[in-house]
């Protein structure tokens, strides 16, 4: 059975839209999959939602203790991603979509999960004083050549959100048209 912990605008539920921000989402919803259906559906209240820092933080660690095995938020903060990647919980952005859509295209293989947050490292103190390695004489990596098979996913995982992002922007359009 796969777990996945969705943030939830209002009440929660498959019906309700997914929220854009992680740790500050009113509610969480656990959806539980078996054979590519939804068994099981929890609302569960974000206790941290107004917390004054370390919400998404703290948000992620929730996620990890109820066994999630992957999350669906508009975004996640650098702090809540490391926290998720650190646990090998996949963080998948999602915007524009209910619940229930989300899962419904993760499990059809439609929705990627981020890429993982860039671990710490350049610059420090080591021996070398940066000159070595690899690295520039700076003390850091240069970037990889363009066009390597890295940044194309990246850039495919943009698109992915990019396109997410603008049909919740022409529904959000639709309805203030509709309410004229």
């Amino acid at each position: 059975m796969t777990r996945i912990l969705v943030a939830a605008t209002n009440a929660g539920g498959p019906g309700d839209r997914v929220f854009p921000n992680f740790g500050r989402a009113p509610t969480f919803t656990v959806v539980e999959v078996e054979d590519d259906q939804i068994k099981k559906a929890t609302v569960i209240d974000n206790p941290y939602t107004a917390a004054p820092s370390g919400a998404g933080i703290q948000a992620a660690q929730l996620a990890v203790e109820r066994g999630a095995e992957a999350v669906f938020a508009g975004n996640f903060g650098p702090n809540a991603s490391g926290v998720l990647a650190q646990a090998g919980v996949k963080a998948i952005p999602v915007a524009g979509l209910t619940v229930r859509e989300a899962v419904e295209r993760y499990l059809k293989g439609e929705l990627a999960p981020m890429a993982a947050p860039p671990s710490p490292g350049g610059i420090g103190p080591g021996m070398g004083r940066g000159r070595g390695m690899g690295r520039g004489a700076w003390g850091y990596a240069p970037p990889p050549p363009p066009g390597g098979p890295m940044e194309i996913d990246e850039l495919r995982e943009r698109l992915s959100r990019l396109e997410q992002e603008l049909a919740e922007v022409r529904r959000k359009l639709d309805e203030l048209k509709g309410g004229e």
